[in-house]
């Protein structure tokens, strides 16, 4: 049987992508990338925001085809359930899927000031305040679920599909040198340090530079 593709959109700039493929790397699937071209008009819906249901990034297992990442994360969930993607205890599988609820749906004022740009950074970046309380929020769903579940992850001691979530925001805080308490600053870290991590953003460096921002809707 054929591996499993996952087709992806830019490592630098994807954060969806990014979400699908840590999730894969997390559950232990054995999958290859098809990587789109920076004019193909999914990978342009993602880069610009302009998508109102996001077909990138796609999985495809053999004959089944599934796209949106929560769906990616759930299925992975089912095939992988050993993987650790959602926690085992009820109630902190709850709580995973709605903060992945609210990262899917939400922070738009975040999304648009500090586009995912793994190369870039701008120390000092001044931080709007709609973009701020999108920062804020997600620092009280840290702090909350670091406190509860005893990190060092957001759902104890292994990365969880709620990771994946946020490994984006992870990478836009660091990027735009967002200032973060010792516990989010440390999460931060460790996330980074994850070996599937830097797999990404080494490849995200490496990364031709075929895709104008100036044309983002930022």
């Amino acid at each position: 049987m054929a591996k499993p593709v996952l087709t992806i959109s830019s490592k630098n700039y994807g954060a969806w992508a990014l979400r699908g493929w840590l999730m894969c790397k997390l559950a232990g699937l054995d999958f290859v990338e098809k990587v789109i071209p920076p004019d193909d008009p999914a990978m342009k819906a993602e880069m610009l925001l302009l998508s109102s249901s996001m077909l990138v990034p796609s999985l495809q297992h053999g004959g089944i085809k599934v796209w949106d990442t929560l769906a990616i994360g759930e299925y992975l969930n089912e095939i992988k359930p050993k993987g650790g993607l959602l926690p085992a205890d009820a109630k902190a599988r709850a709580h995973c899927r709605a903060i992945c609820g609210e990262m899917h749906s939400g922070f738009s004022s975040l999304r648009s000031s500090l586009p995912m740009n793994i190369k870039a950074h701008f120390p000092g970046f001044k931080v709007w305040s709609r973009a701020q309380a999108d920062i804020d929020r997600i620092v009280a769903i840290w702090r909350e679920c670091l406190g509860s579940y005893g990190g060092p992850y957001l759902f104890g001691s292994t990365p969880s599909m709620a990771d994946a979530m946020y490994a984006p925001v992870v990478t836009r805080f660091l990027s735009y040198d967002v200032a973060l308490d010792k516990a989010c600053a440390s999460y931060c870290k460790r996330i980074m340090e994850l070996p599937a991590m830097q797999e990404w953003v080494k490849a995200a460096k490496a990364e031709p530079e075929e895709i104008d921002e100036l044309d983002a809707e930022f």
